[in-house]
């Protein structure tokens, strides 16, 4: 409610329509498509305009409700706080006590086993000795790990939290039994939408699947005889917040949406609709190269996660591909959220992107979409019927096809990898580390196909073999040289290349370099003496470097048939070029296969 000062304030301007700032635009950017140049167009198919104004929101329902009240899009309570969870990988049980302990020491709130070994009950103990106040999630869980904690959890007076990972609609008689004799607190199952998020789904398709997933474990538990309420208090929905920020923030909110108003069909209370969203940093945008880079983009994931309302947020060690987390990187990532936490107080406010013009009206078009899609899938049976049928398959295929030749062409940039490479890095003995979790391909990473080319570049080095010379020869027209010559050392840098920028006067000079690959960079006008003049005198110096041209002149045809060996330009095909030039220059490694692994330590002081 505005208060009579800012009513005050607000009379000593004249209101603004919708339709003067169009006019501004347009008068601005000198075109009647100003909207249309200033719009891009999201991958789950929602135009995002330039700007939103109040009337855009005007018939968008829920967006005036207070956090925590039904239906929980703006949060399921009435602070913004969530729980630092840290996951563990240590095998054995008393190693996995000791560095939770630890992590609880240094500001973890929430515990994730994830491939914990327990033989019987004494382990169980030996994993939560010290634990008792802290919420503890086991990633894998089998019908025997879950007998043992509900026995656990029903024989204590006052049980901690406790929540796995076993897939939700794995074993459904198994299920039903479960849920009917599960006390609070107690969550046994786990749908897992961040594995569709790292197969490449849009915010929809998570939001779809994870719903329709939901609604079928409600309605098979239901068919069990299991109590509605207590089926949605046993199950909680697991997220990866990827690099879309806004969209990503949308996603939970609008998840929590939908949930709450299907959950609700099905007769339970509005408390048990409330749906637990655990998130963690995505890993199919992390790199192994300039792995630093990492940090940075789990700190901007971490903050959509709790933007949007996550109940528990994980943040990914920045060099999790490259080796096994070691204290200081996990460090890194628990510091992450307690900055966020502690420093910039992010568990201050509730919903704190509630009423802005743009997020609620992506939050409403995810919500309508993920419906959609859930309508679709019941339309074919369900959730399992479609899974069966390989509906959601082939709609992540086609949705993983697209996101890697966006990021192979460029398209979508992936700092440190396809762009901004440092081609000095080496990591020449490190493969890329798969953790063994059953929810993320091996090859899931979308910076993998660089990073092959450069760790055969590493290899080649590492053989004895030189590093290919590769001259920028700037030349001519100021403006356009620079700006080609920082083209190609970018481009050639997602290669592992190293290159060298030089300045000339004359095309003579330049023929004169003891170098392997010329790269002439200058204005497409000049290219065609440029490229006479150097030919002949390459000519008569008896040199046969092989010479590509920056840019993609109108003259290329002519310039091919001069001597120019290729053309590098913004519509190269990086992967392709990159690949042809390392065979070209005779760049081979020692063998096919992988690179061999090395130790954590060696790795470590690689990285």
């Amino acid at each position: 409610m505005k208060t009579m000062a800012s009513k005050k304030l607000f009379m000593e301007f004249p209101p603004v329509s919708g339709a003067e700032w169009q006019a501004a635009m347009m008068r601005d950017l000198k075109t009647a498509a100003a909207e249309k140049k200033l719009a891009w167009q999201s991958d789950e198919g929602l135009t995002i305009r330039p700007y939103y104004r109040a009337e855009d929101v005007s018939d968008l329902n829920g967006t005036d409700a207070a956090p925590g009240s039904f239906p929980y899009r703006r949060g399921t309570k009435a602070s913004g706080d969530w729980l630092i969870r840290e996951e563990i990988d240590a095998k054995d049980a008393a190693e996995a006590n000791r560095l939770a302990r630890a992590a609880v020491d240094a500001g973890a709130e929430n515990i994730a086993f994830n491939h914990i070994a327990i033989a019987g009950a004494g382990d169980i103990e030996r994993l939560l000795s010290g634990l008792d106040e802290i919420p503890v999630h086991f990633a894998a869980a089998e019908e025997r790990l879950i007998a043992r904690l509900l026995q656990r959890q029903c024989e204590l007076p006052d049980p901690q939290e406790l929540s796995t990972g076993c897939e939700a609609l794995a074993s459904l008689g198994f299920a039903a039994g479960v849920i009917r004799d599960a006390p609070d607190g107690f969550i046994p199952f786990t749908i897992h939408a961040e594995a569709w998020a790292e197969a490449g789904a849009t915010a929809v398709e998570e939001i779809g699947f994870a719903l329709a997933a939901g609604v079928e474990f409600l309605a098979a538990a239901a068919e069990r005889g299991a109590d509605a309420s207590r089926t949605a208090r046993s199950v909680q929905f697991e997220f990866a917040t990827g690099p879309n920020y806004f969209f990503e923030i949308a996603k939970l909110r609008a998840f929590r949406g939908v949930w709450a108003r299907a959950a609700e069909s099905f007769g339970c209370t509005r408390e048990a609709a409330k749906a637990r969203i655990a998130a963690r940093t995505a890993r199919w945008n992390t790199g192994i190269y300039d792995a630093h880079v990492n940090i940075l983009r789990a700190a901007t994931e971490a903050m959509a996660a709790i933007l949007g309302g996550a109940d528990a947020v994980t943040v990914t060690p920045f060099d999790h591909c490259l080796k096994a987390p070691d204290e200081a990187s996990r460090r890194l990532a628990r510091n992450t959220q307690l900055l966020l936490k502690r420093e910039a107080m992010m568990g201050q406010l509730a919903d704190a992107g509630g009423g802005s013009y743009a997020l609620e009206t992506i939050t409403d078009f995810l919500a309508a979409e993920g419906w959609r899609i859930l309508k679709e899938i019941e339309a074919q049976g369900g959730y399992r019927k479609a899974h069966e049928a390989g509906v959601m398959a082939q709609k992540l295929e086609a949705r993983r096809t697209i996101r890697d030749r966006a990021v192979a062409t460029r398209r979508r940039v992936l700092v440190g990898t396809n762009w901004y490479a440092n081609a000095e890095e080496r990591l020449v003995h490190c493969r890329e580390r798969h953790n063994g979790e059953p929810h993320l391909a091996a090859d899931a990473r979308a910076a993998r196909p660089y990073e092959q080319l450069r760790q055969r570049m590493e290899q080649y080095t590492a053989a004895g073999h030189e590093m290919p010379r590769i001259l920028l020869a700037e030349i001519g027209d100021a403006r356009m040289r620079a700006a080609r010559s920082g083209f190609a050392a970018i481009f050639f840098a997602c290669g592992g290349f190293e290159t060298t920028i030089r300045r000339f006067k004359r095309a003579e000079e330049i023929a004169q370099a003891d170098v392997d690959l010329i790269v002439l960079c200058s204005a497409d006008a000049e290219y065609a003496n440029l490229t006479a003049q150097l030919m002949a005198r390459m000519k008569t110096r008896g040199v046969s470097t092989p010479v590509i041209v920056a840019g993609k002149p109108e003259c290329a045809e002519a310039l091919r048939e001069a001597g120019v060996a290729d053309f590098v330009h913004a519509r190269s095909e990086p992967l392709e070029f990159l690949a042809r030039w390392q065979k070209r220059l005779k760049i081979q490694a020692p063998t096919d296969g992988e690179p061999p692994a090395v130790d954590d330590h060696e790795a470590a002081a690689r990285s």
